[in-house]
Protein backbone atom coordinates (compact mmCIF):
# COMPACT_ATOMS: atom_id res chain seq x y z
CA UNK A 1 0.00 0.00 0.00
CA UNK A 2 1.35 3.42 -0.86
CA UNK A 3 0.62 7.11 -0.53
CA UNK A 4 3.86 8.02 -2.30
CA UNK A 5 4.08 9.01 -5.99
CA UNK A 6 4.97 6.32 -8.49
CA UNK A 7 6.31 7.31 -11.91
CA UNK A 8 7.05 3.99 -13.61
CA UNK A 9 8.72 4.48 -17.01
CA UNK A 10 9.37 0.77 -17.73
CA UNK A 11 13.01 1.63 -18.44
CA UNK A 12 14.48 -1.07 -16.16
CA UNK A 13 14.50 -4.86 -16.26
CA UNK A 14 12.19 -5.11 -13.23
CA UNK A 15 8.91 -3.52 -12.25
CA UNK A 16 8.67 -1.17 -9.30
CA UNK A 17 8.25 -3.35 -6.20
CA UNK A 18 4.87 -1.75 -5.45
CA UNK A 19 3.36 -3.16 -8.66
CA UNK A 20 1.90 -6.65 -8.93
CA UNK A 21 -0.45 -8.61 -11.18
CA UNK A 22 -4.04 -9.58 -10.58
CA UNK A 23 -4.74 -12.38 -13.10
CA UNK A 24 -1.32 -12.12 -14.78
CA UNK A 25 -1.11 -12.81 -18.52
CA UNK A 26 0.80 -15.87 -19.65
CA UNK A 27 3.08 -13.62 -21.66
CA UNK A 28 4.36 -10.13 -20.89
CA UNK A 29 7.72 -8.39 -20.95
CA UNK A 30 9.56 -5.23 -20.05
CA UNK A 31 11.32 -3.84 -23.10
CA UNK A 32 13.77 -1.42 -21.52
CA UNK A 33 15.30 -0.59 -24.92
CA UNK A 34 12.14 1.37 -25.80
CA UNK A 35 10.84 1.89 -22.22
CA UNK A 36 7.63 -0.07 -22.63
CA UNK A 37 5.64 -2.74 -20.86
CA UNK A 38 4.32 -5.16 -23.50
CA UNK A 39 1.33 -7.38 -22.75
CA UNK A 40 -0.20 -10.17 -24.81
CA UNK A 41 -3.67 -10.99 -23.52
CA UNK A 42 -5.04 -14.44 -22.74
CA UNK A 43 -8.31 -15.60 -24.27
CA UNK A 44 -11.66 -15.32 -22.44
CA UNK A 45 -10.45 -12.54 -20.13
CA UNK A 46 -12.70 -9.66 -19.17
CA UNK A 47 -14.15 -7.43 -16.46
CA UNK A 48 -17.96 -7.29 -16.57
CA UNK A 49 -20.89 -7.92 -14.23
CA UNK A 50 -24.35 -9.08 -15.33
CA UNK A 51 -25.94 -6.12 -17.15
CA UNK A 52 -27.47 -6.90 -20.56
CA UNK A 53 -25.07 -9.72 -21.43
CA UNK A 54 -25.81 -11.74 -18.30
CA UNK A 55 -22.32 -13.10 -17.72
CA UNK A 56 -19.90 -12.28 -14.91
CA UNK A 57 -16.14 -11.95 -15.44
CA UNK A 58 -13.37 -10.73 -13.16
CA UNK A 59 -10.27 -12.26 -14.74
CA UNK A 60 -8.82 -9.48 -16.90
CA UNK A 61 -5.10 -8.68 -16.54
CA UNK A 62 -4.53 -5.85 -14.04
CA UNK A 63 -1.07 -4.57 -13.14
CA UNK A 64 -1.74 -2.56 -10.01
CA UNK A 65 -0.52 -0.88 -6.89
CA UNK A 66 -2.59 -0.46 -3.73
CA UNK A 67 -3.52 2.99 -2.45
CA UNK A 68 -5.71 4.15 0.42
CA UNK A 69 -5.98 7.87 -0.31
CA UNK A 70 -7.15 10.01 -3.20
CA UNK A 71 -5.03 9.98 -6.33
CA UNK A 72 -4.64 10.56 -10.06
CA UNK A 73 -3.52 7.81 -12.43
CA UNK A 74 -2.23 8.20 -15.99
CA UNK A 75 -0.83 6.13 -18.84
CA UNK A 76 -0.23 6.11 -22.58
CA UNK A 77 -0.80 2.97 -24.62
CA UNK A 78 -0.21 1.67 -28.13
CA UNK A 79 -2.69 -0.86 -29.49
CA UNK A 80 -2.32 -3.77 -31.88
CA UNK A 81 -5.73 -5.46 -31.52
CA UNK A 82 -6.76 -8.58 -33.41
CA UNK A 83 -10.19 -9.67 -32.23
CA UNK A 84 -13.48 -8.01 -31.41
CA UNK A 85 -13.64 -6.57 -27.88
CA UNK A 86 -9.84 -6.50 -27.39
CA UNK A 87 -9.38 -3.65 -24.90
CA UNK A 88 -6.85 -1.87 -22.68
CA UNK A 89 -6.61 1.17 -20.45
CA UNK A 90 -6.74 2.11 -16.76
CA UNK A 91 -8.69 0.58 -13.90
CA UNK A 92 -9.59 1.20 -10.25
CA UNK A 93 -10.72 -2.04 -8.61
CA UNK A 94 -12.28 -2.27 -5.14
CA UNK A 95 -13.97 -5.67 -5.41
CA UNK A 96 -15.53 -7.85 -8.13
CA UNK A 97 -18.75 -5.89 -7.60
CA UNK A 98 -17.28 -2.33 -7.60
CA UNK A 99 -14.77 -0.89 -10.06
CA UNK A 100 -14.19 1.38 -13.06
CA UNK A 101 -12.25 0.72 -16.24
CA UNK A 102 -11.62 3.28 -18.97
CA UNK A 103 -10.31 2.08 -22.29
CA UNK A 104 -10.60 1.77 -26.03
CA UNK A 105 -12.25 -1.42 -27.31
CA UNK A 106 -11.61 -2.87 -30.76
CA UNK A 107 -14.39 -3.37 -33.30
CA UNK A 108 -13.22 -4.91 -36.59
CA UNK A 109 -16.04 -3.67 -38.83
CA UNK A 110 -17.05 -0.34 -37.29
CA UNK A 111 -15.42 2.44 -35.28
CA UNK A 112 -13.68 1.42 -32.07
CA UNK A 113 -15.45 2.18 -28.79
CA UNK A 114 -13.90 4.69 -26.39
CA UNK A 115 -15.42 4.97 -22.95
CA UNK A 116 -15.74 3.67 -19.42
CA UNK A 117 -17.46 0.85 -17.56
CA UNK A 118 -18.59 1.59 -14.00
CA UNK A 119 -19.69 -1.30 -11.79
CA UNK A 120 -21.62 -0.87 -8.54
CA UNK A 121 -23.53 -3.50 -6.53
CA UNK A 122 -22.43 -6.15 -9.01
CA UNK A 123 -23.95 -4.48 -12.10
CA UNK A 124 -21.92 -2.85 -14.87
CA UNK A 125 -22.90 0.10 -17.02
CA UNK A 126 -20.98 1.10 -20.12
CA UNK A 127 -20.78 4.58 -21.66
CA UNK A 128 -19.22 4.70 -25.14
CA UNK A 129 -18.41 6.94 -28.05
CA UNK A 130 -16.92 6.03 -31.44
CA UNK A 131 -13.26 6.61 -32.21
CA UNK A 132 -11.58 6.01 -35.54
CA UNK A 133 -9.84 2.64 -35.81
CA UNK A 134 -6.74 4.33 -37.27
CA UNK A 135 -5.97 5.82 -33.82
CA UNK A 136 -3.64 3.38 -32.11
CA UNK A 137 -2.03 5.67 -29.50
CA UNK A 138 -4.06 7.09 -26.60
CA UNK A 139 -3.58 8.58 -23.15
CA UNK A 140 -5.93 7.77 -20.27
CA UNK A 141 -6.38 9.36 -16.86
CA UNK A 142 -8.43 8.45 -13.77
CA UNK A 143 -8.84 10.79 -10.78
CA UNK A 144 -10.35 9.44 -7.55
CA UNK A 145 -11.49 11.73 -4.72
CA UNK A 146 -13.56 10.07 -2.03
CA UNK A 147 -16.10 7.92 -3.84
CA UNK A 148 -16.04 10.11 -6.94
CA UNK A 149 -14.01 9.26 -10.03
CA UNK A 150 -13.41 11.17 -13.26
CA UNK A 151 -12.16 9.53 -16.46
CA UNK A 152 -10.38 11.46 -19.23
CA UNK A 153 -8.57 10.60 -22.44
CA UNK A 154 -6.25 12.44 -24.82
CA UNK A 155 -4.60 11.87 -28.17
CA UNK A 156 -1.55 14.00 -27.33
CA UNK A 157 -1.21 14.12 -23.53
CA UNK A 158 -2.16 17.82 -23.43
CA UNK A 159 -5.75 18.22 -24.59
CA UNK A 160 -7.99 16.11 -22.37
CA UNK A 161 -11.55 14.99 -23.06
CA UNK A 162 -13.87 14.00 -20.21
CA UNK A 163 -15.33 10.52 -20.65
CA UNK A 164 -17.14 9.92 -17.39
CA UNK A 165 -17.96 11.20 -13.90
CA UNK A 166 -19.20 8.49 -11.56
CA UNK A 167 -19.19 7.15 -8.01
CA UNK A 168 -17.66 3.93 -6.67
CA UNK A 169 -20.19 3.26 -3.96
CA UNK A 170 -18.26 0.61 -2.03
CA UNK A 171 -15.33 2.88 -1.35
CA UNK A 172 -14.84 3.86 2.29
CA UNK A 173 -12.46 6.42 3.79
CA UNK A 174 -8.99 4.93 4.22
CA UNK A 175 -9.93 1.78 2.31
CA UNK A 176 -7.26 0.22 0.12
CA UNK A 177 -8.06 0.10 -3.60
CA UNK A 178 -6.20 -1.44 -6.52
CA UNK A 179 -5.34 0.88 -9.40
CA UNK A 180 -3.29 0.50 -12.54
CA UNK A 181 -3.08 -0.79 -16.11
CA UNK A 182 -5.46 -3.36 -17.49
CA UNK A 183 -5.95 -5.35 -20.70
CA UNK A 184 -8.20 -8.22 -21.71
CA UNK A 185 -9.57 -10.22 -24.64
CA UNK A 186 -13.09 -11.59 -24.16
CA UNK A 187 -12.69 -13.69 -27.30
CA UNK A 188 -9.35 -14.98 -28.61
CA UNK A 189 -5.83 -14.51 -27.25
CA UNK A 190 -2.99 -12.56 -28.77
CA UNK A 191 -3.92 -8.88 -28.49
CA UNK A 192 -0.71 -6.90 -28.03
CA UNK A 193 -0.66 -3.61 -26.14
CA UNK A 194 2.33 -1.50 -25.09
CA UNK A 195 2.25 0.89 -22.13
CA UNK A 196 5.00 3.49 -21.95
CA UNK A 197 4.39 4.72 -18.40
CA UNK A 198 2.21 4.49 -15.33
CA UNK A 199 2.01 7.66 -13.27
CA UNK A 200 0.41 7.61 -9.82
CA UNK A 201 0.13 10.90 -7.92
CA UNK A 202 -1.54 11.18 -4.49
CA UNK A 203 -3.89 14.15 -4.14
Amino acid sequence: MTDQPLHEQFSCDQLDSRLCWQSPPARWQLDSSVSKLRVWTDAATDFWQRTHYGFRADNGHLLHLEANGDFQLQTRLYLQPQHQYDQAGLMIWISPSCWIKTSVEFEPDIANQLGAVVTNSGYSDWSTQPIDRSISELWFQLRLTGQDVMAHCSQNGRDWQQLRVAALLERRSGQSVRCGLYACSPQAAGFQVDFDHLRFDPL
